[in-house]
């Protein structure tokens, strides 16, 4: 398992750092030994030794004591790496941590349109919680969750309503958590109100001002790191008067996850912020997990469908495509309010940011959902929309073309 391999890397570079002392003082002596005796030598060595350590341990091992080692970086808060007493507690609290049958939020988990005509004050209740799930089969990884799903929930409220938002932190927790939500104006989009350690909750209010598509992630540092675990959201502002009526909605978010362990490489895998900070993610995924939007998308011919789309980052801007469709409107960057798009085969969704796609189905058949920076396909950016019913031969028609038995 790649716990172990990090065990290994620990003891790995602790040997090595009193392998680097004794061989100093080795040096020291060996100099000293050349003008005075052995004893004088030796005990020149001890004490240039430990006023070295004296010197260096304050310095070297609050900061670096973490995974991985000697991380230097210039961020307004602490560094991505993980503190070695939470890796510890994460060993500790490993065999008791909730596993997830499956991580990947349901992308049909939309709340309906809001069909009230007033503003009202709505109540959202969200739980931040440490869990293990697979990425792949036989690939595990400690995600760190919105109420235990990659997305969170769905959010859905209208324009100049008043939300009371309590946030909690689940017991079996190892890291404190908090929440930013795009569609907030204040400090920290609420993150400010709303840090809570394990076992703690925390209320706040927010009026929703401006009609969008907007991300809410755990902002408490690192912020990059709890994001790259998982969390993050959508929650839409609908405008005043709604959005144009469509016969299905469908919600999805792409996410970068970094492990020690390469692409493909079996058991639980351990976060590594050197990766994050270099923008190499081994798993670029749909609702938090490889195939998470494969056999969980139906349509019908003739129908018209949406699909919210966000990005949780943390490196990258994805270029949304579904292979064979062409999206009839596209709310760039998720604005509602603005220009709308028309006849849009790719769009744009910034880390951070999201998108809305309108488009009608005239052909059944599988229709595959994509990052079209097409080399995130293999690191499993890739999902199935279904649409079923009759063949539309005056817009599709010929003879498919059948794999051989090489799979071309």
């Amino acid at each position: 398992m790649e716990i172990l391999s990090l065990i290994k890397f620990v003891l790995i570079q602790v040997f090595g750092l009193v392998i680097s002392f004794i061989a100093a003082g080795l040096f020291i002596f060996w100099i000293i030994r050349k003008f005075h005796s052995w004893k004088i030598a030796a005990v020149f060595s001890v004490i240039l030794v430990g006023i070295s350590l004296f010197l260096f341990m304050p310095y070297a091992f609050p900061e670096r004591l973490q995974y991985p080692f000697f991380l230097k970086t210039f961020g307004p808060a602490d560094g991505p790496g993980l503190p070695f007493k939470n890796v510890a507690m994460f060993f500790a609290k490993s065999g008791g941590m909730e596993r997830v049958a499956s991580i990947a939020r349901d992308p049909n988990d939309v709340p309906p349109p809001i069909t009230r005509t007033s503003p009202e004050q709505v109540k959202i209740e969200l739980e931040t919680k440490e869990v293990i799930a697979e990425m792949a089969p036989g690939i595990s990884f400690n995600y760190w969750t919105f109420n235990g799903t990659v997305p969170g929930p769905f959010l859905r409220v209208r324009e100049g309503d008043t939300v009371e938002l309590t946030l909690k932190n689940h017991p079996s927790s190892i890291h404190h958590h908090n929440i930013d939500l795009h569609a907030v104006t204040g400090p920290g989009g609420g993150a400010v109100l709303t840090n809570i350690a394990p076992e703690e909750s925390k209320t706040m209010t927010f009026k929703a001002l401006n009609p969008g598509l907007y991300v809410y992630h755990c902002a408490h540092p690192n912020v990059a790191t709890h994001d790259a675990h998982g969390m993050y959201g959508l929650i839409l502002v609908e405008p005043k008067e709604g959005l144009p009526k469509v016969d299905r909605e469908f919600y999805v978010m792409q996410g970068e996850f970094y492990s020690t362990g390469g692409l493909g490489k079996k058991g639980l895998q351990i976060f590594d912020a050197k990766k994050m900070l270099d923008g190499h993610p081994e798993y670029v995924v749909f609702n938090g997990k490889t195939k998470g939007l494969v056999g969980n998308m139906k349509a019908n011919v003739g129908e018209s469908v949406r699909i919210f789309i966000g990005n949780g980052g943390v490196n990258f801007i994805s270029s949304f495509h579904v292979i064979g469709e062409i999206f009839d409107t596209v709310y760039p960057e998720a604005s509602i309010g603005g220009a709308l798009f028309k006849n849009v085969q790719t769009t744009l969704v910034p880390a951070g940011g999201a998108a809305i796609t309108d488009f009608r189905l005239e052909v059944p058949g599988k229709y595959i959902l994509v990052d079209h920076a097409l080399s995130r396909l293999d690191r499993g950016a890739w999902g199935v929309l279904e649409v079923a019913g009759d063949k539309n031969k005056e817009v599709f028609d010929g003879t498919e073309d059948m794999p051989t038995a090489a799979g071309h």
